[in-house]
């Protein structure tokens, strides 16, 4: 008989996850979260945060995924990025930097659990220089990635960003048409006209909420064609 597996404490996995976070938090950072800080679970499709709204805290995503996105929740959005365990959101971390509104909503996209840190206890921990220059570093990091996201909707024709969106993931893909809309900040319907012709170009199979890649160098050239 096997024994019964022991729960993690959620203190411990943060400092699993966050390694460089916890290391640059003050000392006390155990007892300034407390059983106050969660850990909080919610199912996927949950909304988080939404644009607009005021900061309700710091998440630390322990287990699951965040979909950041501008735009509606649940229509037409563009995806800015995902946190997943051991990551950080810097929309969160701007509007509690600035006390301003959030400028997108989050959205869990399998079930999530992560620990809050609460608007003051953030700030507090912000006053520690090691904890807001670490902060900064990641947030630097983020916008790098957002900048080359700004670049691609500005000059990537819509094929070239399908094809891109597609490679990285394994051979096949679990996702429906509008999840990759969703992604790409477009409407379900020019992501199944571009889905066929791929498929008709032999680049691809498709299936019930299934997208086989089968000339991945294909998808390569057009995600990489001036």
């Amino acid at each position: 008989m096997n024994p019964e597996a022991v729960p993690i404490d959620p203190l411990d996995a943060l400092a699993a996850l966050y390694p460089e976070f916890i290391a640059a938090a003050p000392p006390t950072w155990r007892t300034d979260l407390g059983p106050g800080a969660g850990p909080i679970e919610v199912p996927a499709g949950t909304v988080l945060f939404d644009e607009g709204s005021p900061c309700r805290g710091f998440p630390l995503v322990l287990d699951g995924a965040v979909r950041v996105a501008r735009g509606a929740p649940h229509g037409r959005a563009i995806e800015l990025y995902r946190v997943s365990p051991g990551e950080i959101c810097i929309v969160s971390s701007a509007c509690l930097f600035g006390e301003t509104p959030l400028t997108a909503h989050g959205i869990t996209l399998a079930p999530t659990r992560l620990l809050l840190l609460s608007p003051p206890l953030f700030m507090a921990w912000s006053a520690h220089e090691p904890f807001r220059r670490h902060v900064f570093g990641q947030f630097a990091g983020r916008m790098s990635d957002l900048i080359l996201l700004a670049e691609a909707v500005a000059f990537q024709r819509l094929d070239q960003r399908l094809a891109g969106t597609l490679l990285g993931r394994g051979t096949t893909l679990h996702v429906t048409h509008q999840q990759l809309a969703d992604e790409l900040g477009t409407v379900r319907e020019m992501v199944t006209r571009l889905l066929k012709r791929f498929e008709q170009s032999g680049w691809v199979t498709l299936g019930r909420e299934r997208v086989v890649i089968v000339d991945a160098a294909a998808l390569r050239q057009m995600a990489a064609a001036r």
